[in-house]
Order: structure tokens, then sequence, then C-alpha cells
């Protein structure tokens, strides 16, 4: 697990090892245990590594191929390496017990092709020295980022925008209104979109090929075609729990592979449950498990996941807070997430790798379990509400009429959804932070640009014609919401701790077969996650497996009313920070006073403006407003 950067000028340009150590300084947290650099006349390479597996010298970085050819750059773990090993030999024998070894020998055996044969979360980069060529590749799920940059001749690549800039600097950097416009409509910036146009991500299960010719992009891997398999219907729910599990087992046990000590997070639900179960059955005797507690107890998951602790028989850290306690993160918030990033659940998440780090390097986490095995409540909306979208014209609209007659805001914003006609514009809806909230955005951008919904609709086409709404719903959280907001939250959290966060539910293999396994299985009733919670029902009782989901939450409705009122008054009505973007200062202003007021919930469209604020603040003007309490902390 480390952080990554580099730059190539196919001109022969020397590269600039003083921006490259520049971007490096902005990853340290993500690497702190070493540093490296390799440079010729077209390449500049770097990488900031936080040892993990073989924590000798001979996992060095940037790593050359027994041959010499090849030169790598590598972010991640590959969990399947000692088995690669044992398909590859390199001259003169293997110099390292470490995962970027066994990469950079693939990669001279299969090409390209290697990504077929690795298990694990990655983004690296590797300089043909023969070719004069750069391969670049990015996990299948997304978990590891990647940015880069195609201009002026020259390409330049990191794990981080921030670090990013600084390999760019004195480049033009315009805000790309497209990202601006998905921020507002998602609470972050989807791949390929970045903030400033001319840098991109790339899309999770792609290869970049870059060279004089510029930089082509390829899909090696996509789960989102695969149907579900009727078959599967077929067999007795109890041989689909024991397989179900022992793939759970199977990913858990690959995540095991360590040579630091590793642990992972536990709330009170089933995810992470089902993930401290599964390391149980892979032969951890007693697994260390992390949790934030708080004092207020609508927020407080920490009775539940004590209860499954000692259920378990685990070794349970628990950290308590008062939930107000969160906003001394604020800073760091600010600084790590160094794109616009509104999920506010990153407070939490930053506490739980805080806590974490105390005792161990590597957790195991239980993100991509509700995308997989449908365990979202808008789930259950898409297959109720798919039926009125699909209503007759005249019968929608009369329908439509009388919801928005009525009082309650809810139901007016039912009579929204009802615009939509399919189920991807049903999806873009009910995930839709704006909904009919006044446009931060200027109209003029608002008229250049697409609503996210339209992307969404782009990726259905290409799915299975037969699929339930629900279906569409999870496959569209797994290809943008996951790997954009959740993934890329718990990737910055932990690493701003230099903390590594492995994720079995994200396994490629797991994936696969949850897209073929029939709805049923996973929406019956009103339950969620039917087939998940059956396998959880059998290492903890029924009550700790079938209660409400709470999630991983802060009260941000009403910080804004209190704590962050006059804090978040002042960045609107900062002038100097307005100025500098395509807001609607007005909008905002009534999106604020509708918040205040208490006749709306406006507060995830408005914290996503507050957000965009403050990385203006901190990373383009070098000022801080933090509110009082985080001020103190910085």
């Amino acid at each position: 697990m480390c952080g990554i950067a580099g730059s190539y000028s196919p001109r022969g340009e020397p590269p600039q090892q003083q921006r490259l150590e520049a971007a490096l300084r902005r990853l340290v947290r993500r690497g702190p245990d070493d540093q490296g650099i390799w440079h010729d006349a077209q390449v500049c390479l770097g990488q900031r590594r936080l040892a993990i597996l073989d924590l000798s010298p001979a996992g060095h970085q940037p790593m050359l191929s027994s041959d010499e050819r090849y030169v790598v750059t590598f972010n991640g773990e590959i969990y399947n390496h000692l088995l690669l090993r044992q398909q590859l030999q390199p001259a003169g024998g293997w110099r390292s017990s470490c995962d970027t070894e066994t990469l950079i020998e693939a990669y001279r055996q299969w090409g390209e092709n290697c990504l077929a044969r690795l298990q694990g979360m990655f983004a690296f980069v590797i300089w043909d020295r023969v070719e004069q060529r750069l391969f670049a590749a990015r996990d299948r799920l997304g978990v590891k980022p990647f940015y880069y940059r195609w201009s002026q001749g020259r390409f330049h690549f990191a794990s981080r925008p921030g670090a990013l800039l600084e390999l760019s600097k004195g480049e033009t950097q315009a805000l790309d209104p497209d990202a601006l416009r998905a921020y507002f409509d998602l609470g972050y910036i989807p791949a390929p979109l970045s903030l400033y146009s001319g840098s991109r991500k790339l899309n999770p299960g792609h290869f970049l090929l870059v060279d004089a010719g510029g930089v082509r992009e390829q899909c090696y891997w996509d789960f989102k075609s695969i149907r579900p398999d009727a078959a599967l219907a077929l067999r007795s729910e109890d041989d689909l729990a024991d397989e179900l599990q022992s793939l759970l087992v199977s990913a858990v046990r690959d995540r095991l592979l360590s040579d630091v000590p590793l642990g992972a997070f536990l709330s009170g639900g089933v995810d992470s449950a089902m993930v401290v179960a599964a390391m149980k059955l892979a032969g951890v005797a007693a697994p260390k498990t992390f949790t934030i507690a708080f004092d207020e107890e609508n927020f407080d998951e920490g009775p539940a996941a004590q209860r499954i602790a000692r259920h378990l028989g685990v070794e349970h850290i628990q950290e308590k807070l008062s939930v107000d306690q969160l906003l001394d993160l604020l800073p760091m918030y600010v600084e790590e997430y160094d794109e616009p990033f509104a999920d506010s659940s990153a407070f939490p998440t930053l506490a739980v790798s805080r806590c974490a780090r105390q005792q161990v390097k590597v957790v195991l986490t239980g993100d991509g379990a509700d995308e997989l095995f449908g365990g979202y409540h808008h789930y259950l909306l898409m297959q109720r509400l798919g039926r009125l979208t699909r209503m007759p014209r005249p019968g929608r609209m009369a329908l439509q009429q009388a919801l928005r007659m009525l009082p309650a805001h809810r139901l007016k914003l039912l009579a929204g959804a009802l615009d939509a006609t399919t189920s991807a514009g049903l999806f873009g809806y009910l995930r839709n932070i704006s909904k009919d909230y006044p446009s931060p955005l200027l109209p003029e951008v608002l008229a250049s640009t697409a609503v996210t919904a339209d992307s969404f609709a782009r990726t259905a086409a290409g799915f299975a014609t037969d699929l339930t709404g629900a279906e569409i719903g999870m496959r569209l959280d797994a290809a943008y919401i996951l790997p954009g907001a959740y993934l890329q939250k718990v990737d910055v959290a932990t690493m701003a701790f230099s903390l590594e966060a492995r994720c079995p539910m994200t396994d490629y293999r797991l994936v696969e077969w949850a897209m073929r396994l029939p709805l049923e299985y996973k929406l019956r009733g009103g339950t969620t996650k039917y087939l998940l919670k059956k396998v959880l029902a059998r290492h903890l009782p029924a009550q700790m497996v079938y209660q409400p989901k709470k999630g991983f939450s802060v009260p941000l409705a009403q910080w804004l009313r209190g704590p962050l009122k006059g804090w978040s008054l002042e960045l609107i009505n900062d002038h100097s920070l307005m100025s500098r973007l395509p807001l609607s200062q007005a909008n905002i202003r009534r999106l604020a006073q509708l918040h205040q007021s208490g006749r709306r919930e406006t507060y995830p469209l408005l914290w996503s403006v507050l957000m965009l604020l403050c990385y203006v603040a901190h990373h383009e003007l070098g000022r801080d407003i933090w509110p009082n309490s985080a001020r103190r902390a910085a």
C-alpha cells in the first residue's frame, strides 16, 4: 500500500524531479516508511511506501524487473502473489518476498494479460524501456485511486489529485463544468471526471497505454453485463448459502496476507459482522476489531458492536466520543480529501481509522456488500415505484398533479420520481442530492452540462433487457457510487493515518457470483440482503442479524443549525471565495434559509457547497476557515 506519482515526456525533455519530490510530499501519509525515485530521459517515477509485505529494503520502489527492461511503481496488494510466483521464473531467482516483484515479473512474462491473473487491489504504472511506453492499470472495482493528466505533451499521474497538481504546476487548471454538475448531483465527482479540465480518473477495471501517440484507455473487466442465472434458483437455499459462505471465507483468507498486525472495523451492522465471522472461519482465533461509539444514543453503534464482538469472541477495541468531537477532524477532512467530497460519514471513518492505527497497520472492512446483495432501501423503492413509472402518461401525470397538491414534502418528492420513465432515470432521481432544490450552479453552467442521470442511462443501456429496477440499481451503485464515493471515502480516511484497508466484498469472484444470483435471494418481502443475512445467522443470534440498518452517520442537519451555523453563513457570504466559482449566491443563500427555517432538510446539497468552498479556500488560496472547535484542533 503506497502513494505513487510520476511524469512522462515523449519529446525527451528532462523530467522535473523537483516537482515529483513535491508531489511525493503530498503523499507522505499514504507511505511514511520509504521514498523512491527512478528516472531516465523521458520518465520520472516516484513512490511513497507503506510497508506491509517484506518490510526489508528489498521491497523498495520503483522496482526493476529481473531483465531490467521494465520499471514499476505500485500502490496496492496482490493477494495471490505467492501462487503466481509458482508460475514465474525470474532470472537469478527472487530477490524479495514482496508482491511488487511478483507484479513486475508477471508483466514481464504475460504483458497486459497479467491483469486477468491478478487478485487484489491496485493502481500501478510500468515503464517499458525498450518500447518506450507506459502501461497503467487500476483494479477491477476501483478500490485504489488513479488520477492522470495529458497536457502540453506531458503525461502526469498520481494517487491523489493534490499530488497531480504539483506535477502539472504552470499548466492551465480550469474547473471542469461537467465535474461540478456531477458533484452537485451526487456529492462526489465520479470517474472519469476530475475537478479540473484535462485531469481524469482512470475507470475501474481499465488500463492505459501511453506513448508518443497519446493516451489510450481500454476495459479489461466488466461485471455490469452479467445476467442473473436462473439455474441458481433451482438449487436449495442451504446450498447457495454454503457457496456464498465459502466465497466469503476465501475472499477474507486472501486478505489476511500480511507481515504487520491486522484487524477489522466492526460496526453493529451485517456487513462488517460477516467479515469478522469469516475471519474466524479462516482461522484467525481472536481478531482485533475497532468501533467508534458515541455519547448520543441515536448515532451510537457501540453497544450493538460490543454484543457482536462478545458473541464472536474477538478482541474488541472501542473509542467513545461525543458526536460534536468529530468536528475537530474538519481540518484533516479538507486536507486529505483533496478533491471536493461531501459524504459526512467520512468523519466517523477518520475517527475509527485513527483508533485502529494505534493497534494495527491493516484493517478489513465490509464495504461493497450493500451493492452486491441488495442492502439499500432505495432498491425496494425502485421495485415499488418502477410500476408507477410504467403507467400510461395521462395516468402518471394525473397522479403527479395530485401528489404535488398535498402538503407533505415527501409526497412532492414522490411526484418528482414519476418524471422518470426508466429504471436508470429513477435511480438517478433517487441518488441525486439536488432533488428539487434551487441549483447552486449558475444557469449557463446548467445549460452547458448534462445531469448525471444521463450517464446512468448510457451505462444501463448495456445491461440485459430483462433486469428488474432493483437489479439495475445495484449494478449502477456498484459501477458509480461504490468506487467513487464509498471506496474513496475509506481509502482516504484510512491512508490519512497510514492504515491499509482491504475490502473482501469487492473480490471479483464474489462480485461475479453476486451478479448471477437471482433477485429473490437479495430482496425478499421487506428483507434486504436476504441470503447474506441467512449466512450470518449461522454465526450470530437472529436479533443481532435482523435489526434496522443504522449506517455510519453524523448529525449534519443539526450541526448546520447549531455549532456550524455561523461558520456556514460566513463561508457562503465570502465574496473572495464565491467569485472564483460559477455559483449562484442567491440560490445558495436560499438553500441555507430553507434549512435554517426547518421547512426543508437541504443539508446534503448545502454541505456539498460548503465542502467546495473549503476546498477552494484551503487548496487554492491557502486559507483555512474553520469553526471554533476545529480551529483549536488544527
